[in-house]
């Protein structure tokens, strides 16, 4: 019995939802933060909004709530205001639109959850003062409210409602399965929601009153979040309605009013003509009181292609009905409607209805309002058009629908604020789209006084050029986009809006299928774990005009520029020589060193035009290894430290030297000489920590550019011994952390040292001194007064939020721990030490710093930083705490109270032994090839890129460990690296500048303009052949002739000469098969040939083929392909087979020529090769051939039941997959020529993908299911219950929760942990439609069990976001069919990837009930992560 485990790797970008919503803050915080005066609004002040320095108009904006499958995202919008006119440079990057020069999305919050969410609204009482919480609904019947809490800084989970189980089965009227799963919205008003369950059962979600009068002491707590109170169930069918097709709730009136959209009689399309008018709108007032909902009006007689209700704002009011073809309002009193094309009907005896001057279908349209008369609709072929709702006073008087751009194809769309809207997309990048009424002027006139001046953000601005090309298609420029129309709205002077694309978010879904082939830098010589970042995933996703091919990698290979042989490095620097003071801004100044740190010794080598050795004509200690070396003094001086000393230099000439010397032995003249261990450099201070677990700081004087050694006296009383130390330099206009004291008025920065060129720096900055003792203590002082202002007990252990200790004295006597606590714990967690400190503050002018502590078993803790003043509650009781001294009362006062950190997930997997005196392994960048970040260094290689204030994390493999690393900026190395591996070697390098890295792995995008479908690769001449159909507009008459028969064709084109019908067109997607290839120098994806289909032939699969010429013995590789045409249900299906070689010759005509091509029966849909034959699918026959090199012969055939999904071979044995039958298993037997059965899965299932499994010598089958389901088979004859072989039996079951549409077969690399090593091991990747990657592994029985019980525990010990369950969302869903459940033999990563964010202590005791020790579990954990490393 073999057992597997299921992990996501890349999770899912497509999203399916968005909503806006003052999550984070209520509107009145974001006003009033936007209309402070310039002059206190720096560009850090502490409320979570936008809206910086905005002009008015701009006003506040909410939050952007975004859904992906199971992932849940809350993001805030940055804008850039336009500074004065010394800031033209930047303006002229970006498009300038109402004062603001660009926006981008920064991440609040994320959340993976155990369930995919169904529905989502934005529950929000529209007051000033209140914010919003959000509301989800998941799969059968469950809803859960969230609401951001600051003292978490995340989402915590308000009220949870069910309606399934037992007590509620009779809502389900006994059927098991429903044509769409739950919907929730919201009240305007925020009084309810409501919430449609079963099809037809309206459950109200009674908001909690709030009475809060507009008293001063109740209006300071009454920022709380909607909540809901109580709900209550409504039987639609009591009021006689069988089938929903939406509902709303409308404005302007008293009690809540909900419009429900729905048809009394269905129709279908053939019925039309006599029936059609079948839907009605009815309108009910909800009395949550009473439980009563009495209707209040009602109308009927509505296109039976109405879908979708949108209630119009206030003062208008009403409801707009869209259905395909018209657009209709309806309220109390008025009606009026507008035909969007021919098909549009009326009632009789209706007056005539208006028509829109071009035809256009809405079905499928997403829509937001974006004034209070103008609505946007993406419609599904991407364009945006714009109604308006003309009205005088109360009454609507028409409704005018014009066309503006094309956009993406969008499954979303909500406006954020009055100046930004959102397209969110399944299947495009997704955009944040700015827009303005009116002329779009250039920096506007009110702005030019303002003096003071944000500093722009040059990553991003390099970023933004990164967005793929598949932004907006039709646009020629990302700029602006604006649009003019006949009809005049009447709110607006002049009816013109401008766009401009401010942000995207990268989506690589749908994933239909990819292929596994070697990237343009691979490394031939490579072996084990690094010969794997030779390869990469290039994967058919999007769709339609925004269909691209995405090359994705897991890990990063830099572009090597040059390397040389180096060994026994340990430590490497580049620093700045600022020798003339010339007009190079701080951001792109070259550096001046190389510092090389040897064994026994230090080159210095030059970084001009090329790296010369400098090492004999400079003054740096060359005698010695380096520790250190930075730039003091605003970069005019170099610092470096060895182990005795230290050197200040001015460029090449030492102005200053220091010895180290014992503390305290000054007087004894056997002065013992004490040598550094490391040291951090903050300018102007550097801290050295010292072989015995002392410290020093070096203090400079800027006056003169020299320092001087300063012992703290606060640390030579203490015994401990400090494990870590380092610098935190906190400078900016504003600094973060001063935000987070009691006293912030009194404290004053040192004055930054100002160049002459840069005049406008008036930057402050406060400098941190960070200390982690060896009982697991952290502390932060201030620098150079050593004043303690923060402190945590227990660094080590990892807590979910680190607060003050000091400050917080009531809280701590609750996690006073048992004195019982087991001594082998205690020895476990004694033997942790933090071996490592950074804390960092990136760019932007919202980033708060992160805090990052590694500890001796290669564990990362990343916090990061957040204000919550928690201290108007327990101010009063202070005084009376029992050791209320007045000393405590002092020393509180300019701590930082109000600093508080939270844990953020880092997936690094460097599980290792790090001893306390290594190589510093943390280095921070802040440009390397336009991204910011950090990297960590050692057995693992891992890069952290910071983008929106999230982490990008993203293994380098390519070179083994790493020992030093940093950052090179020259004239032939642009914003690139330098590292030395653990061999020997010194590597210049760049990022390769393709890819995105602001994605889960870094991502390349190339735009098709088609749909792709297949791809495969062929590896002799690396190419990519896909088969890709572009949609092309035919006129109606050329696509009924060539459809019909030849005599039915004479008819139809005589009936068709009538009218004006010859103008119609149709489109029709023509297919073609694309080789493409990855140019090695450039990196460009170019097409090297087409091969196009017939009209109406779509190809359905294309592989290369390695088949036996039976005439000439040989192997040849071929490409085939599989066709089939579409000519609708009257023709009889048929298909052709083709096949293609490809010419051995660089230079000739045809990359590949056609060799061999059938007409057969049936589609084609699937073909593979077999020991040299070649096995076709078509229709519902297999049928294998031999190829004679000229002609294809059936050698067998085996009937399949229906329509044969997938082909999948290994050896002579052959697994397919049926569209409704489930899997089948055939072997080949050569002398009898004969594909026989072997068994089969009995049950019925829609297969999507299928595929072997295989561990060691044992066989199993994977098949992908319709329901989101992966089921792993095996086969048995000698089983009882296998039924003498003839049934398949099922090893295990899952539900992954999005549907698997490509399983790829690749070899597992082994590990050192397992010591039953077996070698011929295969995990499956698989790729999902909403555009997540993972795997399926096997896994050995031991390290199964031991997870397993893990996994139980972890069920219970970990809270999961929404209450969610996770045993329950991964129980196989057979949705209403008869199913019998299976071994639960798969282990789940995603909830066991929660352990690693337990606290040490929890960790440790789970280990320990389940019998086994933390370090055991880890080391399962990075054993897993190396052999899955495929990438």
């Amino acid at each position: 019995m073999s057992y597997a485990a299921y992990k996501m790797m890349h999770w899912p970008t497509g999203i399916d939802y968005c909503a806006a919503g003052f999550i984070t803050h209520s509107p009145a915080e974001a006003a009033a933060f936007s209309s402070l005066p310039p002059t206190i609004s720096g560009p850090e002040v502490d409320v979570d909004s936008s809206a910086a320095r905005a002009p008015q108009r701009v006003g506040p904006t909410p939050n952007l709530v975004v859904v992906a499958a199971n992932v849940l995202e809350v993001y805030a919008v940055r804008t850039d205001a336009v500074m004065g006119a010394q800031d033209g440079g930047t303006s002229s990057l970006a498009a300038v639109l109402d004062g603001i020069s660009g926006a981008r999305l920064e991440l609040v919050c994320y959340y993976r959850l155990h369930g995919n969410i169904e529905s989502m609204a934005v529950l929000s009482d529209g007051t000033e003062n209140t914010r919003d919480s959000i509301a989800l609904a998941f799969k059968d019947a469950k809803v859960a409210c969230l609401e951001f809490d600051d003292s978490i800084n995340g989402l915590r989970t308000s009220s949870m409602h069910c309606f399934e189980g037992p007590d509620w089965l009779h809502l389900k009227r006994g059927r098991e399965s429903f044509a769409f799963g739950p919907v929730i919205k919201a009240d305007p008003q925020g009084r309810c929601g409501a919430a449609l369950f079963y099809g037809l059962q309206m459950i109200i979600l009674k908001a909690a009153q709030s009475f809060v009068g507009e008293d001063e002491p109740t209006r300071m707590l009454s920022s709380a979040a909607v909540r809901i109170d109580s709900s209550y169930v409504i039987d639609l069918r009591h009021l006689e309605m069988n089938h929903i097709k939406d509902f709303t709730f409308v404005h302007g009136y008293i009690e809540p009013v909900l419009v429900i959209l729905h048809e009394q009689e269905p129709t279908w399309a053939g019925r039309i003509s006599s029936k059609n008018q079948t839907c009605m709108i009815s309108a009910f007032s909800i009395s949550m009181s009473l439980k009563q909902h009495p209707m209040i009006w009602s109308s009927a007689k509505l296109p039976h292609d109405a879908y979708q209700l949108l209630a119009v704002p206030p003062p208008i009011s009403g409801i707009l009905v869209i259905c395909a073809n018209s657009i209709h309002y309806h309220s109390q009193s008025t009606s009026c409607s507008l035909a969007l094309n021919s098909f549009s009907s009326q009632p009789d005896g209706s007056p005539e209805t208006l028509k829109t001057s071009f035809h256009v279908e809405l079905d499928a349209a997403k829509a937001t309002w974006l004034s209070h008369d103008i609505v946007m609709f993406s419609s599904k072929n991407g364009e945006i058009l714009l109604l308006t709702v003309v009205y005088d006073g109360r009454s609507v008087q028409r409704l005018d629908l014009m066309k503006s751009k094309a956009s993406i194809l969008s499954s979303g769309a909500t406006t954020l604020g009055s100046s930004f809207f959102f397209l969110g997309s399944h299947l495009a990048d997704s955009l944040l789209v700015q827009f303005s009424f009116g002329v779009p002027t250039s920096v506007l006139p009110d702005l030019a006084d303002e003096s003071a001046d944000i500093e722009g953000d040059p990553p991003f601005a390099k970023r933004l050029k990164r967005i793929p090309s598949d932004v907006l298609q039709d646009v020629n420029s990302v700029e602006e986009l604006s649009f003019h129309s006949n009809s005049v709205p009447n709110s607006l002077d002049s009816a013109q809006i401008s766009f401009v694309v401010r942000d995207a978010l990268i989506n690589v879904g749908p994933l239909k299928d990819f292929a596994y082939g070697l990237r343009t830098n691979s490394d031939p010589n490579a072996a084990g774990i690094a010969k794997q970042s030779n390869y990469e995933l290039v994967c058919c996703s999007g769709h339609g005009k925004n269909g691209t091919l995405s090359a994705l990698q897991q890990s990063i290979r830099p572009d090597l520029i040059t390397e040389v042989e180096l060994p026994s490095c340990t430590g490497i620097w580049t620093v700045y020589y600022k020798s003339s003071r010339g007009i190079i801004t701080e951001d792109n100044e070259y550096h001046a060193y190389l510092i090389i740190s040897l064994e026994s010794r230090t080159m210095v080598l030059q970084t001009g035009d090329d790296l010369g050795e400098v090492t004999e004509t400079v003054d740096y200690n060359v005698q010695a290894s380096t520790i250190a070396a930075g730039n003091l003094f605003g970069r005019r001086r170099v610092i470096q430290v060895y182990a005795k000393g230290a050197r200040v230099l001015d460029g090449s000439f030492m102005t200053q030297e220091l010895n180290f010397t014992m503390h305290g032995s000054e007087s004894s003249l056997t002065s013992e000489p004490l040598a550094a261990a490391s040291a951090s450099i903050a300018d102007p201070y550097v801290l050295l920590k010292m072989v015995d677990g002392t410290v020093r700081l070096l203090v400079g004087d800027h006056s003169n550019c020299t320092i001087s050694v300063n012992a703290p006296t606060v640390f030579a009383s203490s015994s401990e011994r400090i494990s870590s130390c380092t610098l935190h330099h906190d400078r900016g206009p504003e600094p973060w952390l001063r935000k987070a004291r009691t006293d912030a008025w009194l404290s004053t920065g040192i004055g930054e040292a100002t160049d002459g060129n840069d005049g406008f720096s008036h930057d402050q900055s406060d400098i941190y001194c960070i200390i982690c003792f060896e009982s697991g203590k952290l502390e932060i002082f201030e620098v150079p007064s050593f004043k303690c202002v923060f402190s945590v007990e227990d660094f080590v252990s990892g807590s979910a939020i680190l607060s003050d200790d000091l400050s917080h004295t009531k809280d701590a006597v609750i996690g006073v721990p048992d004195a019982t606590t087991v001594s082998v714990k205690k020895e476990e967690t004694n033997n942790i030490k933090i071996v490592e400190l950074a804390m960092h503050r990136w760019s932007g002018q919202f980033s708060r710093p992160f805090l990052f502590g590694l500890l001796n078993d290669g564990t990362l803790l990343c916090y990061h930083a957040y204000c919550y003043d928690g201290s108007e509650s327990n101010a009063q009781c202070a005084p009376s705490s029992p050791n209320g001294s007045s000393d405590i009362d002092n020393a509180s006062d300019s701590r930082l109270r109000s600093l508080r950190f939270h844990r953020v997930s880092i997936d690094v997997s460097a599980r290792d032994d790090i001893s306390s005196f290594t190589r510093p392994r943390i280095t921070i960048f802040n440009n390397v090839g336009g991204y910011e970040g950090l990297f960590l260094g050692g057995p693992r290689p891992t890069w952290v890129f910071v983008c929106r204030q999230r982490f990008r994390v993203h293994p380098q493999l390519c070179d083994g460990p790493i020992v030093a690393f940093t950052v090179l900026h020259n004239v032939n190395c642009c914003h690139g690296l330098i590292y030395v591996t653990s061999q020997g070697f010194l590597k210049i390098c760049q990022l390769p500048s393709a890819y995105n890295y602001d994605n889960y792995w870094p991502v390349q995008k190339v735009p098709l303009h088609g749909t792709p479908h297949q791809v495969t690769y062929y590896a002799e001449q690396s190419l990519y052949s896909l088969i890709v159909s572009v949609p092309v507009v035919r006129p109606l008459t050329q696509v009924l002739s060539s459809m019909a028969d030849q005599e039915l064709g004479l008819h139809i084109e005589s009936d068709f000469t009538v009218g004006d019908d010859l103008q119609k067109v149709y489109t029709v997607d023509e297919f073609e098969v694309r080789i493409m290839e990855l140019e090695k120098p450039s990196g460009r994806w170019e097409t090297r040939f087409t091969i196009p289909m017939q009209p109406f032939e779509n190809a359905l699969t294309v592989r290369i083929v390695t088949l036996q010429n039976t005439t000439t013995k040989e192997n040849e590789t071929l490409m085939a392909i599989g066709t089939a045409y579409v000519q609708g249900e009257d023709v009889a299906a048929r298909g052709r087979v083709l096949l293609f070689s490809f010419s051995k010759t660089e230079n000739s005509q045809n990359l590949v020529t056609e060799v061999y091509s059938k007409e057969s029966k049936g589609a084609v849909s699937a073909v593979a090769s077999l020991q040299g034959h070649l096995l076709i699918a078509s229709g519902p026959k297999i049928t294998l051939n031999k190829w004679t090199g000229s002609e294809l012969t059936a050698v067998a055939f085996y009937d399949a039941p229906l329509h044969v999904v997938s082909l999948n071979i290994v050896k002579n044995f052959i697994l397919f997959g049926d569209i409704h039958k489930s899997i089948y298993f055939l072997s080949w037997k050569e002398q009898g020529s004969q594909l026989s059965l072997l068994a089969k899965d009995f049950g019925s299932l829609e297969s999507f993908a299928t595929e072997f499994l295989i561990d060691g010598s044992t066989l199993s089958l994977v098949v992908s299911d319709s329901d989101k389901n992966l089921q792993i088979f095996y086969y048995a004859p000698k089983m009882v219950e296998s039924w003498k072989g003839q049934k398949l039996l099922s090893r295990a079951e899952f539900h992954v929760g999005a549907h698997v549409s490509k399983l790829l077969r690749i070899q597992m690399l082994p590990t050192q942990g397992l010591v039953s090593e077996k070698t011929n091991r295969f995990a499956l990747v698989f790729g999902t439609l909403d555009g997540g990657i993972g795997c399926i592994a096997p896994v050995d029985e031991l390290t199964f069990r031991r997870l397993q019980s893990l996994q139980r525990k972890l069920v219970d010990a970990v809270p999961h976001v929404c209450g969610l369950n996770p045993r329950s969302f991964r129980h196989f869903k057979s949705n209403g069919k008869a199913h019998r459940p299976g071994p639960d033999n798969i282990i789940d990563f995603e909830l066991l990837s929660h352990y690693e964010m337990l606290s040490l202590g929890e960790q440790l005791d789970i280990a320990q009930q389940i019998g086994t020790t933390r370090s055991q579990i880890l080391s399962n954990f990075s054993d897993f992560l190396l052999s899955t490393s495929f990438l």
